[in-house]
């Protein structure tokens, strides 16, 4: 199949970890090699370093430059794959950090657009606690509409780049597709 880059919807991947060794970033683009018919790029927050957000510092400094980079590649996307390390059951404090700082910048930090919301952990829960709470927070911060995945025992069912275990792909694959459907 033939794509028009002018005219085809495009969709960022990205991982809420900064981890060299993410597997977050590893299953975000995984999934996004599964779009049909959607482009996509994959990004690496850790290009997007910033100081710790808080209100002196804003008021002191400004918004980082990083953040403003940030924000304005969200600007160009028709939707979002993130797939969200999970940390003591919550976000990774990079990633809240960073997610801090956009919403000062646009506070619809998904832009009322679609998102894919995935999570992958090295044990059988696959990031439950950090999903969940994301699923019911996120369409508060701009996600038009959030299509879920978990993915348990990354080790296990994660090899050479892909899912081997058939019926974790068939869910993902299912996920992918849905979210496609509304980009």
């Amino acid at each position: 199949m033939e794509f028009n880059e002018d005219t085809m919807k495009k969709v960022l991947a990205f991982a809420g970890s900064t981890s060299s060794t993410s597997i977050n970033k590893q299953l975000a683009t995984f999934a996004a090699e599964n779009l049909a018919e959607v482009a996509f790029d994959v990004i690496d927050l850790r290009d997007f370093d910033m100081p710790i957000y808080s209100s002196d510092e804003e008021k002191e400094n400004g918004t980082p430059e990083n953040a403003v980079k940030l924000a304005s590649l969200l600007d160009e996307y028709d939707g979002y794959i993130l797939s969200l390390a999970e940390h003591n059951g919550s976000y990774a404090a990079a990633f809240k950090n960073i997610f801090d700082w956009s919403s000062r910048i646009e506070k619809k930090v998904f832009r009322n657009k679609p998102l894919l919301l995935m999570a992958a952990s090295p044990g059988g829960r696959g990031g439950q606690n950090v999903l969940n709470g994301a699923k019911a927070y996120f369409p508060f911060m701009g996600a038009a509409s959030v299509t879920a995945f978990s993915f348990p025992n990354f080790y296990d069912n994660f090899k050479e780049g892909k899912i081997v275990d058939e019926e974790l792909l068939e869910q993902l694959k299912t996920a992918v597709q849905e979210f496609e459907e509304k980009v």
